[in-house]
């Protein structure tokens, strides 16, 4: 069994990789900077040498670096059976993917939303597609008429827009699936202390983060429902849902309207130029 796991590196993604390597399936690490993949790799290699690893470098944020790396994986493999789109991005300050789309709607939606469907030709029936979404899409409203978030910037409607953008996702992609019988569902892992706040560059976030880590969740608690969704028999005909703690849980009116469901996907499609 194949599985690709994005933002494999740290947190929730790495704590993914372990647990489905430990159950068998040769696990794709999809990393975008090939230091700290490599560090990862040899971290999760060196804590058990049975697992069944390997580490792709791809950048959500560049829908090159998406394509070429759909086509090496291609090279390698004929078939996938698993995806978990775990690859998160939260800013504080307005940033932009390459293609000059704001950064957080970019990388966590458009960036996924291209792999995964530039991957499907290989996907047979059975397969599965994780996208690890949150709590915050309750919040969240689609702007059609600004998704870039020109007028008024904040990270909690950045954030909050990016996650529903997930979770609508998921309900269009399971309902177009639905006859290749490949499901497609989501969840919120609950509030789990990562880096994902934290930034590369100045180390801002690392203190708040490091006070409330005694409150929050480990990453491979939080993983646990990914993990759920990705490898247990009792959902494997369950498809188009939202899931925490392993049980499909409420969402918000707005996720489940699937008019806008359809509306993003064009829109997505034809921002990412997908033919």
């Amino acid at each position: 069994m194949i599985a690709i796991v994005t933002g494999a590196n740290s947190g929730m993604g790495r704590a993914t990789v372990a647990a489905l390597a430990d159950k068998g399936y040769e696990v794709i690490m999809l990393c975008r900077d090939k230091k700290r993949g490599q560090e990862a790799f040899d971290e999760l290699k060196a804590s058990s040498s049975n697992r069944n690893i390997h580490l792709m470098l791809g950048d959500l944020g560049n829908y090159s670096s998406i394509r070429a790396f759909v086509e090496e994986f291609k090279t390698n493999y004929k078939t996938l059976d698993l995806l978990v789109n775990n690859a998160g991005f939260i800013s504080l300050d307005r940033q932009f993917t390459d293609e000059g789309v704001e950064r957080q709607f970019g990388v966590n939606h458009l960036g996924h939303f291209l792999l995964t469907n530039l991957l499907l030709p290989l996907m047979p029936e059975g397969s599965r597609i994780v996208v690890v979404a949150s709590g915050a899409h309750k919040s969240g409203k689609i702007h059609f008429d600004d998704i870039n978030l020109n007028k008024g910037f904040n990270v909690v409607k950045a954030y909050g827009q990016s996650k529903l953008a997930n979770v609508l996702f998921t309900r269009e992609m399971a309902k177009r699936l639905k006859d290749k019988k490949i499901t497609v569902n989501c969840c919120h892992p609950g509030a789990v202390a990562t880096n994902m706040g934290v930034s590369r560059d100045t180390g801002f976030g690392k203190t708040i983060t490091g006070l409330l880590k005694p409150f929050f969740q480990t990453p491979e608690e939080g993983a646990g429902t990914a993990i759920f969704l990705a490898t247990d028999p009792s959902v494997k005909d369950i498809t188009g849902e939202y899931f925490y703690k392993c049980k499909i849980a409420p969402s918000s009116k707005r996720s489940k309207d699937m008019d806008l469901a359809k509306r993003l996907y064009d829109l997505s499609k034809e921002m990412t130029h997908l033919e």
